[in-house]
């Protein structure tokens, strides 16, 4: 019998973009798992499971988490996974373990709670009205000023976000988020809301006993209008902008009530100042955890399990470099005909993944497509400076071929 806490991680299986953190919590935790299908790679990093198809609902998370609180002495539950971030934390609350309250994890998933807490707080944020039809919606951005972004108040994956940039623009957008937006439970509104001017970036953040460590900022490259897709990331554990942003991510998560847990903080610069977009509650997604911890050593799945357990994490920075992620797309949607990688792996090449194979169909975001359907996979490199990272990203993806049978695909839908 091991000596180690026993924590509950709630999950989606997901190997590719997750793996790394069931990796890092089960270096230092014995894991029992909620997940939604039986474990596979899993297997090895975890003590127990249980099976969950959705972990979402309340009632069968419960019974689970009640399954495996009898079982063993759980030291305390956490989730990286947006959807569950709000039923975890509930879960949490009724086993008595640590958590951030579940009503301030409502509030980020609810973009228009989050708005207004913003605005009673003084955080720099976006002009912001939910509305409940295509007519609210063009009253709304006609009083807000094209251009405007239409988005789900509760989604995540910048998954049905549109910019819309004149009033012939705004049914089609709507009826795209309206859409989104009813694929989730716990607030089906849509919003419309300021188009705010310059370059994204995230602030990865941990909170333990309401006190905020700012650990690193992570620049984005974002696709061309009206979609928001994630196209790089990059974290320098030098950047210059961490003094910067680090006084608004801290006054959003304190205005959000967060107490507890990792936040990726997403915000844009107009004129060079920060102005928040959203907070997440959870562990970033598209590895940009992985990248912080090659950039500055310091281990974010690991502090969420030490937080979950309310212990004090370990933030000391370890190393001082940078690192980057390419994530691959096509330039059409269509069949993959060809897929390849052109020489040896140099060792600054971290790691490649491709979650798409030949013969599989791609569909873009803009032919109705999500980021499961059109991204290929990702790559990701180090190097000494951010500079230097995002080059060898570049160098690395001129050396991939990607080729896509736009007539095949068309063949098939015909």
């Amino acid at each position: 019998m091991s000596d180690r806490p026993v924590v509950l991680v709630v999950a989606a299986p997901d190997e590719a973009y997750r793996g790394y953190c069931l990796q890092s919590v089960a270096a230092a935790y014995d894991v029992v798992l909620i997940i939604t299908e039986e474990p596979s790679w899993e297997v090895s990093f975890i003590r127990d499971c249980v099976v969950v198809p959705d972990p979402a609902d309340q009632a069968a998370l419960s019974a689970a988490g009640r399954i495996l609180a009898d079982r063993y002495d759980l030291a305390g539950a956490f989730t990286w996974t947006e959807w569950y971030v709000l039923p975890v934390a509930r879960l949490a609350r009724q086993l008595g373990l640590p958590t951030t309250a579940p009503e301030v994890m409502q509030s980020c998933r609810n973009k228009a709670t989050a708005r207004t807490l913003f605005a009673h707080h003084g955080v720099p944020s976006a002009a912001s009205v939910s509305v409940r039809n295509c007519q609210e919606a063009e009253v709304a951005a006609k009083r807000i000023g094209y251009p405007v972004v239409l988005k789900p108040a509760a989604h995540a994956g910048a998954i049905g976000v549109l910019r819309v940039d004149t009033p012939a623009q705004l049914t089609a957008a709507y009826r795209a988020a309206d859409r989104t937006a009813g694929l989730g439970a716990e607030n089906t509104s849509v919003l419309v809301e300021e188009y705010l001017e310059g370059p994204e970036i995230s602030v990865e953040c941990v909170t333990h006993r309401g006190a905020t460590t700012v650990v690193a900022v992570n620049r984005k490259t974002i696709s061309a209008p009206p979609h928001f897709e994630q196209l790089a990331h990059c974290v320098d554990a030098a950047d210059p902008l961490l003094e910067v942003v680090a006084p608004a991510a801290r006054a959003a998560i304190s205005a959000l009530g967060i107490t507890d847990g990792v936040s990726h903080v997403e915000m844009r610069l107009v004129d060079g100042r920060p102005r928040l977009i959203e907070v997440n509650g959870r562990l970033a997604g598209d590895m940009i955890c992985h990248l912080v911890r090659l950039a500055t050593g310091i281990d974010l799945p690991r502090a969420a399990a030490d937080i979950a357990c309310d212990r004090a994490p370990d933030l000391t920075p370890t190393r001082s470099s940078a690192a980057a992620i390419r994530l691959i797309y096509p330039e059409t949607s269509g069949t993959l005909t060809r897929l390849h990688f052109e020489g040896p792996q140099p060792p600054w090449l971290e790691r490649m993944h491709f979650q798409h194979r030949v013969g599989d169909q791609l569909v873009l975001l803009r032919d109705g497509g999500n980021l499961f359907t059109a991204r290929i996979g990702f790559l990701i490199t180090t190097g000494s400076t951010a500079d230097l990272a995002r080059a060898r990203a570049e160098q690395a993806a001129d050396s991939l071929t990607v080729e896509v049978n736009q007539a095949a695909d068309a063949n098939t839908a015909a």
